[in-house]
């Protein structure tokens, strides 16, 4: 690698100190390609599709929510192309958590980690929510926090066994998903064309009421909060690069993959789900617990007439939501392991147990959940959808973030004279894609809660749960940056080469190229 500030001793010795990275080379590299893919796909496809494309549904109708399924898969892309170039050069567990302070500032260093453990503990006790809710559908006097409570207990077992045993439970758990959904998205087509139930829908439902785009602008931009919240959880990818084998070949390939197969289950899910389900159908999460417990998927099983369809399908939704919860977990975790090994959190974040899992991290991430979940006793339906809104939130200031330390690890990269071909992975239609990404979700971000100015009256719990996520964030970047008084990153001195790939051993594979069985083999090595 050719490099103009490489080789000095003067340079070498200027990078020590205020602008030189932590290392975080104590976790153990056990995730192998296949576990990487799969622990992503896993951590995103959970309640976003299972139960909130419900919501989104009843707000965008049709034709709003494909559209904002389709724009938010788009922009995940961009993000996550964005993570994988970074997440490459330098596969450290901290990810993005870390990269704020090599190449922004140690205030957003501190308050990125803080910001994103905030948003992954509400989405975990979320989770929890909706295991209680869909036990409903089989004990309905049986209170939700009961069955809460038993997967939160399996949640910290699962967690304390560390990385390998993990990712292996991980792995089988989203190839359940994943055939679940295959299997939906065949018997739903099969039903909106009449080929199964003996009516064909057709796009009835588009023309039906108000549709496809029901309640206009606002109803979009509603649809839209629900379906990026559907994608947050694809940047786990970045945070399980301190623990894979080979992260600068696994990381581009679940990369190039992963994005697909999301998009695709989604987009087709939600396109299917339209179809057949009316947008004002009375158990999208609107009248109360019992139809709450019934996801839009198991709608359609019980149209179709088949009595145990709409069980076992429950049953899939279950232990992918525990799935998910289950990655969430884990990566939040990391988040507070990397936050100790930066000493802008609790030291004994940073132990590592014998197993490999942080293990003073994982439990105070373990209590913050129960103290959350416990929430859902004070109505299920409310917190559900307080929760849903105020991760979805926090998750567009995360990506946003993302976006913009990407764009100063690229500037200081070039300042540095740093080659993009040792890059092992280019982030895709740079800048211009990540550019227009950031532009559009920042408008998201402001304009999505217009609806709450628009009445007689003010909406206060409206506005509340559009930006609920803003205040907690500058609370924590301004707060530092004062005490500390902290300063931003000049571009000649961000660190590039403590742990990067290079200096870890792994070889960059941008330029090999793979045959279609070669790449079967690396997905199982």
């Amino acid at each position: 690698m050719e490099n103009n500030n490489v080789g000095s001793e003067t340079d070498d010795f200027e990078r020590k100190g205020e602008y030189t990275a932590e290392r975080q080379d104590n976790m153990k590299r056990s995730l192998k390609n296949r576990h990487m893919t799969m622990i992503a796909l896993g951590g995103t496809i959970g309640t976003g599709i299972f139960l909130t494309s419900g919501v989104a549904l009843n707000y965008g109708g049709p034709g709003g929510s494909l559209m904002a399924y389709v724009l938010s898969g788009i922009n995940s892309y961009f993000v996550l192309s964005a993570l994988a170039e970074m997440g490459t050069y330098i596969p450290v567990t901290g990810s993005f958590n870390s990269y704020a302070g090599r190449f922004v500032d140690s205030a957003l260093r501190f308050t990125i980690p803080y910001n994103y453990v905030y948003s992954m503990l509400i989405s975990t006790a979320n989770d929890l929510v909706a295991v209680g809710i869909l036990m409903q559908f089989w004990f309905p006097n049986v209170h939700p926090i009961i069955w809460s409570a038993v997967g939160f207990v399996i949640l910290l077992a699962l967690n304390s066994l560390g990385p390998r045993v993990y990712g292996e439970i991980e792995f089988w758990l989203a190839i359940i998903k994943v055939f679940a959904i295959i299997i939906f998205i065949i018997v739903a087509s099969l039903v909106a064309s009449g080929v199964i139930g003996g009516q064909n829908y057709g796009f009835s439902n588009w023309s039906y009421g108000t549709g496809p785009f029901v309640g206009g602008i606002k109803g979009f931009l509603n649809a839209y909060v629900y379906a990026f919240g559907a994608y947050s959880g694809l940047e786990i990818i970045g945070i399980t690069a301190g623990e894979s084998r080979s992260p600068t070949r696994d990381i581009p390939n679940a990369t190039r993959t992963l994005f697909w197969r999301i998009l695709l289950f989604y987009v087709l899910t939600i396109f299917l789900v339209g179809l057949i389900i009316p947008y004002d159908n009375e158990n999208l999460l609107k009248s109360g617990i019992k139809a709450v417990a019934i996801s839009p998927i198991v709608l359609v099983y019980r149209i179709l007439g088949v009595k145990a369809a709409p069980d076992i399908m429950n049953a899939v939704i279950l232990s992918s939501i525990m799935s998910s919860a289950n990655t969430l977990l884990f990566t939040t975790s990391r988040s507070l392991y990397s936050l100790g090994c930066s000493e802008q959190g609790w030291k004994k974040w940073k132990i590592i147990s014998k197993k490999g899992a942080p293990i003073y991290a994982l439990v105070t991430c373990c209590l913050v959940v129960a103290a959350l979940t416990c929430l859902s006793m004070f109505g299920n339906k409310s917190v559900f959808q307080w929760l849903a809104a105020a991760t979805s939130i926090n998750g567009i200031v995360n990506w946003l973030f993302i976006l913009f330390i990407h764009w100063r690890f690229r500037r200081g990269y070039k300042k540095q004279g740093y080659l993009v071909d040792d890059l092992p992975f280019v982030s895709f239609l740079y800048p211009f894609g990540q550019y227009i990404t950031f532009f559009l979700m920042f408008f998201i971000l402001l304009a999505q809660g217009y609806g709450t100015f628009i009445g007689v009256k003010f909406d206060a719990a409206g506005f509340s749960k559009s930006y609920l996520g803003i205040p907690v964030f500058l609370i924590f970047y301004f707060g530092y940056k004062f005490t500390k008084k902290t300063k931003l990153v000049p571009l000649d001195k961000m660190d590039y080469e403590t742990e990067n790939y290079i200096s870890l051993g792994f070889e960059n594979y941008r330029h090999v190229k793979y045959t279609a069985m070669e790449r079967l083999k690396s997905f199982f090595a």
